[in-house]
């Protein structure tokens, strides 16, 4: 698993702490932190430090990341969205907004691949159309998936990441 997929797992159950418990990015990011290195486990540092930024960069555009995914949500409103699903569609809408280097079908085959391994049946295909048309909106478009796999050390590849 590379530096910034492992990150990005550990964004996502950072972000789903934050919602539940309502305490802020700091005290999130130093509890999750503390309570992992209790269970014996050793972040890659690259990993680490790539999911205190998407945590503390969604945290920071919270309002803005919303508005673009209920933009792009046909007939979905974000507090009818399961928990999971919500918060992988703003880990990855701020990484579309924010993170410019990292090539449109990574940020979206990342985030649907987060959403099989943690979602519902129906969560990847959902995430995949949402994060599809952020983009489209966002006019991240042409990104070709060769320049994908430098970019973030990870394949660009998967179903319907266009």
């Amino acid at each position: 698993m590379g530096a910034r997929r492992s990150g990005r797992e550990a964004a996502l159950q950072m972000l789903f702490q934050l919602e539940a418990s309502g305490a802020t990015a700091p005290q999130t990011i130093e509890l999750f932190w503390r309570a992992s290195a209790d269970a014996d486990f050793e972040p890659d540092p690259e990993g680490r430090l790539y999911a205190d930024t998407i945590v503390r960069g969604v945290a920071h555009s919270l309002a803005a990341v919303d508005a673009r995914i209920a933009a792009a949500s046909q007939n979905w409103r974000l507090e009818r969205m399961s928990r999971v699903d919500r918060n992988l569609l703003r880990m990855g809408t701020w990484e579309l907004m924010e993170q410019k280097d990292v090539p449109r079908p990574v940020v979206i085959d990342e985030a649907v691949e987060l959403a099989k391994s943690y979602g519902t049946e129906d969560s990847s295909g959902f995430v995949n159309g949402v994060l599809d048309r952020i983009a489209t909106d966002l006019g991240r478009t042409g990104e070709a998936k060769a320049d994908a796999k430098g970019a973030d050390g990870a394949k660009g590849g998967g179903k319907g990441a266009r």
